[in-house]
């Protein structure tokens, strides 16, 4: 081996080492060495110091050393996609992404990640979508980071695991981890145990992780507390995620002795001072209704503070109306530390300036969140600013945030309609209601287009507000399809037997004499003053009359009142 040979093996050597430890004091001089071409150029090379400056967050330096790669291939793409992943800018991401000549499954899965991260679905699932749709074959990061995107929607974190089932992807312990954490953050804490207790042979530490901290966000603490102890019995590592997990358990139980005395263990082990621990003590303090000087002094322990425990801070600050000063001076001083807030942090500082009831703090932090470059839709910082807004009376404001939602929850309907109900604006929360139910029909009809249920609902809603363009439009989608309602049925047992009489059936032996009969009863009710409510009555045609609706309506209500009885008998 001669001497260059020799001194390249041994500088590449060196710089994986700083790559693995991050030491960016001894990669630096190596870099200059090799842009100053005492080293020979090589893509090899270049892609390694795109990895070192992403791995020391030195995005800026990161992407000087990608644009100087002579000729950058897949993984100098991949390596810088990463970096921008990493710092959220996913959109910078997928720009380079769409240069990439033959991008490969790396690419795919570093591009899903990054959405998924910010709680992007719909570039996910397209990107998901579009690889399948070229023949690339999924593995078990990419199913989880799509699951991951599917944050809250339930129907698709349902599909994405039938396609883990059939595809043989229920395997990967990385697959049923992200199925356990959505599930329960979504409720579905039976889903969730029946994957936990159904992959014993592979589960690993963040498997039991996950199903501690789902029992203990379902408010069953004492069942995690329960796992966590038969965890250590197994003699399973506990790292820092274990511990927080645990600490979220005797939260849900607001269980602060047992939380002390934790705390105790915690400070013997010396993970007191890990950030994932430490915010797990804050939550508990703060959500015990604990002195939240008590909550300052574990943040005051921990050396090196992260983006997620400023983020507990705040929110232990801002959920005590008269600190709500102090959460603003925390949000000012994450800022000031170099972290750049996330959406916790928005909705923690947004929920302190509805406590105040401060719009113009409040439109400050609004301002500052769409600088910022988390997703405009992100829908947990736009219900914040609609309860803010509408807390404060800015209705105006609160609606246009509202109207701006791709997507809404039931936390932005609930949050809109009580802010025009508490401000004396009732009529107009209940148009929107009305309108926001016929949106849930339509998704209802959209999730289950063979169920005739939430046709006839969308169909009667538009029939209420007089929209009969729409209940056409409905009719003929039922008929496109091919759903039929099943046909409205009433019954009355006279003497033994039974007698059945179905919407525009005519078949009973007395139909005339009840029909008579019916129309005497309806003029007589009309003389006492009954009004019916024709919208009720679910028509075959559009050009039916009202009489004709009120006939209907009569008819297919009157078989189960006593008169139906004693006109049969």
């Amino acid at each position: 081996m001669n001497q260059i040979s020799w001194n390249f093996q041994h500088y590449r050597q060196i710089l994986k080492t700083c790559i693995a430890e991050r030491n960016l004091l001894t990669g630096k001089p190596l870099h200059t060495l090799y842009i100053k071409s005492l080293i020979p150029p090589s893509t090899y090379l270049s892609n390694h110091f795109i990895l070192l400056y992403s791995k020391c967050g030195r995005l800026s330096a990161a992407r000087k050393a990608f644009d100087a790669t002579p000729h950058p291939n897949v993984f100098s793409f991949n390596a810088i996609i990463s970096a921008y992943a990493k710092e959220s800018q996913a959109h910078v991401a997928h720009q380079l992404f769409d240069q990439i000549p033959q991008p490969d499954l790396v690419s795919y899965n570093t591009l899903i990640s990054a959405y998924a991260d910010r709680g992007d679905t719909v570039p996910a699932v397209n990107l998901f979508v579009g690889m399948r749709g070229v023949g690339f074959d999924m593995d078990g990061f990419t199913l989880s980071a799509v699951i991951t995107a599917a944050c809250d929607n339930i129907a698709l974190i349902s599909q994405l695991h039938s396609v883990a089932l059939g595809g043989g992807f229920d395997s990967y312990v990385s697959v049923n981890n992200t199925l356990i954490t959505y599930y329960s953050k979504n409720g579905y804490l039976d889903e969730a145990k029946r994957i936990f207790y159904g992959i014993d042979e592979i589960r690993d530490e963040v498997t039991w992780n996950s199903m501690i901290v789902a029992y203990g966000q379902n408010h069953e603490g004492s069942k995690a507390l329960a796992l966590y102890q038969e965890m250590v019995r197994s003699q399973l590592r506990v790292d820092m995620f274990t511990l927080a997990s645990v600490l979220t358990a005797f939260t849900s139980l607001e269980d602060l002795s047992g939380g002390h005395q934790f705390h105790a263990h915690l400070v013997k082990t010396g993970f007191h001072q890990n950030p994932h621990v430490g915010s797990g003590l804050i939550d508990l303090y703060s959500k015990c209704q604990v002195s939240m000087l008590e909550c300052w002094k574990v943040f005051q322990e921990i050396p090196d503070p992260d983006v997620v425990i400023w983020n507990t801070i705040i929110s232990g600050f801002s959920q005590n109306d008269e600190l709500s000063e102090e959460a603003l001076d925390c949000f000012k001083q994450m800022q000031l530390a170099g972290h750049r807030p996330d959406d916790g942090s928005f909705v923690c500082v947004i929920s302190a300036c509805s406590n105040l009831s401060s719009p113009s703090q409040g439109k400050q932090i609004h301002s500052l969140a769409i600088k910022s470059d988390i997703p405009l839709n992100q829908i947990s910082v736009n219900n914040a600013l609609i309860a803010m807004y509408s807390k404060c009376g800015n209705l105006q404001d609160a609606r246009k945030v509202f109207d701006k939602m791709p997507v809404h929850n039931t936390v932005s309907l609930n949050s809109i309609i009580a802010g025009y109900a508490q401000h004396g604006r009732g009529a107009e929360s209940l148009i929107l209601f009305e309108e926001l139910a016929i949106e849930a029909a339509n998704e209802c009809v959209r999730l289950e287009p063979s169920n005739a249920a939430p046709y006839v609902v969308l169909a009667n809603m538009y029939a209420g507000a007089r929209r009969w363009e729409d209940v056409a439009a409905v009719r003929k989608l039922m008929r496109d399809k091919g759903v039929k309602k099943k046909p409205g049925c009433s019954w009355i047992e006279v003497k033994k037997r039974v007698h059945v009489f179905v919407a525009e059936d005519s078949s009973h032996p007395l139909i005339k004499e009840i029909y008579e009969f019916l129309e005497e009863m309806s003029k007589k009710m009309k003389l006492a003053g009954y009004v019916p409510d024709v919208r009720w009555a679910l028509v075959r045609d559009d050009g039916m009359r009202e009489a004709e609706k009120e006939t209907r309506l009569g008819h297919h209500s009157f078989f189960s009142t006593r008169r139906g009885h004693a006109r049969l008998s």
